[in-house]
């Protein structure tokens, strides 16, 4: 049974301010989308990966994927990022496990793909995650300090994040029947919620998500960085 990753795509990027879908943006002269895609596709491991693209972008999502490695398909996304994920699992039926991506991550290296993948032995899931650093401050209606979260054993999710296909399948149309799915911003948290064990992978490199205009650059610096921009 294969290994399948899912890299979510569809997103409409809205807080970047474009007037295309946030993994159509340009990122150091390419679409963002690829710079993800050049990676998990050749990750050891992995036999086939799936791209959520936003919905009606399919056909210029296609003539974007062909490259050497693990074969690519791409389907359409859901009006959420957890409904999009569903409609990855449901392409990948008959998987053993599956590795999910955002594509708005693109500087994860595939260590880290290799690292959750390995992570998988005795448990439902593992994620790529960041220990919080900073301090952390709870507010109140009114935009004043409510209170300081003890930040010891708190960690900031990121992906890929790695599942047996069956459980994050469950834990998926589990949320689904209790209305909760499409509030649901990662799928660890799903996992968590149906019961499932999922373990923490320490991310030891700057994995950011890019989500603003300012992450642009910042990105664009530590893909030079790096020797990918």
């Amino acid at each position: 049974m294969p290994t399948i990753a899912i890299i979510v795509a569809a997103g409409a990027g809205t807080r970047m301010g474009g007037d295309v879908p946030k993994a159509l943006m340009p990122l150091a002269g390419r679409p963002m989308l690829l710079w993800a895609l050049d990676v998990v596709r050749v990750v050891p491991g992995i036999d086939e990966v799936l791209v959520v693209a936003p919905p009606g972008r399919e056909e210029p999502v296609r003539a974007l994927v062909s490259g050497p490695g693990a074969p690519v398909r791409v389907l359409g996304g859901g009006p959420s990022r957890a409904e999009s994920v569903r409609e990855g699992l449901r392409a990948a039926a008959g998987a053993r496990r599956v590795v999910v991506h955002d594509a708005a991550r693109p500087l994860a290296d595939a260590s880290l793909f290799a690292a959750v993948l390995a992570g998988l032995e005795g448990v439902d899931g593992a994620i790529v995650a960041a220990p919080v650093v900073d301090t952390l401050k709870r507010g109140d209606g009114d935009g004043l300090i409510d209170g300081t979260v003890a930040r010891e054993g708190l960690w900031a999710a990121q992906t890929p994040q790695a599942f047996h296909a069956g459980a994050l399948g469950e834990a998926v149309e589990a949320a689904a029947a209790a209305g909760a799915l499409a509030t649901a911003t990662d799928c660890a948290s799903l996992v968590e919620a149906w019961g499932g064990r999922v373990r923490l992978i320490a991310s030891r490199a700057p994995n950011p998500k890019v989500t603003t205009p300012s992450d642009v650059a910042v990105a664009e610096a530590l893909l030079a960085i790096r020797g990918r921009g």
